[in-house]
């Protein structure tokens, strides 16, 4: 294994996750090509350190080495003046903090559990994660489903550039670390999916159109016939809140990045959003009324109710995101329904008030927000 790089030595003092996500995320930007049905694009990387084995083989002192090995090497990467690597050790991270991550689309769901694909594992499991702050557009999950899981994750239509942010940590990584390759199958994974490129390409749609339409489930259909896993707002085994899913490739062998690439970005996705925004067309000219009735109410709903679950409020944000786009809505920004998608998950109410709440409370902290940003009362 070759040296790992220590020309660059972390800051002392890293904050915890509380103090540091103050700001909204990169991919809620409501920029890009394509920004009005794709919320965001991720890339992800899966690699395994060689002479260890999968995670759901390796024993607690594998998994505390591949940890050790992976947290040094993370924090000499290079990552520019005006940025840095903040490092979180999820097995004594609250579990407010993890949340907090998830939401933020910096780690899976499992992995803030700990929970192994074979349904081992637990909250004290040795594991982490790296982001690049300030923008948190790159994270290396160490320690989930593979020793190495990093992605990249932007605004809009930017898979290309996705892959770039991620070729880049892959090579400065690779010169510390000896990734697991066999000179037939590629890089080695412990899905075999993901044998090849191990290579993941992501993106969030909104397709409200289609769901008022009732033309969703020809959509997702063709999704699945083009070779698309469909999935919800936070990835597998999620629903879909607010009409957000996540569409993605399900294998990687015996396909180049560049073809991958090639078929996501200028066939694939775009057929998509062509079908998305055809829908949106006819809602906003054949049944105008209606659908400005529908986003009305849940625009109202959110201005003035006392209480909302979180999946009630993705839902009417959904719908008024689509007014915005539309231009049913002229009082409202695409920034705020970004700003408040990420605001009324439950870790962030939580973070905001500086405790925990009890299920009530949280469902009134999200009305009150709502109101308060929205401008009810």
């Amino acid at each position: 294994m070759k040296e790992p790089d220590h020309s660059q030595q972390p800051a002392e003092g890293t904050p915890t996750p509380p103090r540091v996500f103050e700001r909204g995320t990169e991919w809620l930007r409501g920029q890009g090509d394509a920004s009005d049905v794709v919320l965001s694009s991720r890339v992800r990387v899966a690699r395994n350190l060689a002479g260890f084995p999968f995670m759901t083989t390796a024993s607690r002192t594998d998994r505390s080495q591949i940890l050790d090995l992976c947290r040094r090497r993370l924090l000499g990467v290079p990552v520019g003046e005006s940025r840095r690597v903040l490092w979180v050790d999820l097995h004594t991270a609250s579990h407010d903090e993890r949340d907090l991550l998830v939401e933020r689309q910096l780690i899976s769901r499992n992995h803030a559990k700990g929970k192994l694909s074979n349904g081992a594992g637990g909250a004290d499991e040795p594991r982490g994660v790296a982001v690049v702050l300030p923008d948190e557009r790159v994270s290396v999950m160490v320690n989930e489903e593979d020793h190495l899981r990093m992605q990249s994750i932007r605004s809009g239509l930017a898979l290309d550039e996705c892959l770039a942010d991620i070729d880049g940590i892959d090579d400065e990584l690779e010169k510390g670390l000896d990734f697991a390759f066999h000179p037939r199958f590629g890089y080695l994974t412990a899905c075999p999916t993901n044998v090849g490129t191990g290579l993941r390409l992501s993106v969030m749609l909104h397709l409200p159109g289609l769901k008022l339409t009732g033309e969703l489930e020809k959509a997702s259909r063709a999704a699945h016939d083009m070779g698309l896993a469909v999935r919800g707002f936070y990835g597998e085994g999620s629903e879909a809140a607010g009409e957000f899913y996540q569409v993605s490739n399900q294998t990687t062998l015996g396909k180049s990045d560049a073809l991958l690439l090639k078929e996501m970005s200028f066939e694939i996705i775009p057929r998509l959003v062509g079908y998305e925004r055809h829908a949106r067309q006819k809602l906003l000219g054949e049944r105008r009324e209606s659908t400005h009735d529908a986003v009305a109410r849940a625009l109202g709903t959110l201005r003035y109710a006392r209480m909302l679950r979180s999946a009630e409020a993705m839902d009417l944000l959904g719908m008024v995101r689509l007014g915005v786009i539309g231009g049913l809505i002229t009082d409202v920004s695409l920034e705020q329904v970004h700003a408040l998608l990420l605001a009324t998950q439950p870790a962030h109410l939580s973070r905001a008030v500086r405790r925990d709440l009890t299920p009530q409370e949280r469902r009134g902290a999200r009305a009150g927000l709502c109101r308060e940003r929205l401008g009810g009362s």
